[in-house]
């Protein structure tokens, strides 16, 4: 009888460690994120900026704000952002889609974070796991990210410029 017992906990042990196991897939873009973009997260969609009241998204490396009525997406910040600087500001993660068309929330939601410039950057990480972060101080030799994380990061770091410059698209989203 104890052996059914046993016999019969370690089937059932064994068939709910089955869809454990499925939801073990997490996507990880460490190597997408930019050095100004908060260390602690091992995937990032959108990173909400209080003070500037834009996103950045990640996959696109694009920010995405409001010009008028319309939101822009664009390789940099628009020029009255100039003087902001995107490795001291503070940044919201939001892992959802087209968080942007929550924008009253989200400038509700975060205000709190306005000036706020205590958080720890990528940049400044010495956590290995984010070595390959293009442009990172510890980076990786080149082409090891790539083994380790698949594509890495094949674009350009357009967090570098601080906001500076006009951007070069009207997309809407």
């Amino acid at each position: 009888m104890k052996r059914l017992f046993l016999v019969a906990v370690v089937m059932m042990v064994s068939f709910l460690s089955i869809p454990a196991k499925a939801q073990l897939n997490v996507n990880v873009n460490i190597g997408s994120q930019p050095l100004w973009g908060p260390t602690g997260y091992d995937h990032v969609d959108y990173y909400y900026l209080p003070d500037v009241e834009s996103y950045y998204y990640v996959p696109q490396k694009q920010f995405v704000y409001l010009n008028g009525n319309d939101w822009t997406f664009a390789n940099s910040l628009p020029a009255r952002y100039g003087n902001y600087n995107l490795y001291n500001g503070y940044k919201v993660v939001i892992n959802s889609p087209k968080p942007y068309l929550n924008f009253k929330n989200d400038k509700v939601k975060y205000a709190k974070y306005k000036g706020n410039k205590g958080q720890f950057v990528i940049r400044d990480s010495r956590d290995s796991k984010y070595y390959v972060v293009k442009g990172h101080p510890h980076g990786m030799p080149p082409g090891q990210a790539k083994k380790i994380y698949g594509k890495g990061n094949n674009g350009k770091d357009h967090g570098n410029d601080k906001g500076k410059g006009h951007g070069n698209g009207k997309e809407k989203h």
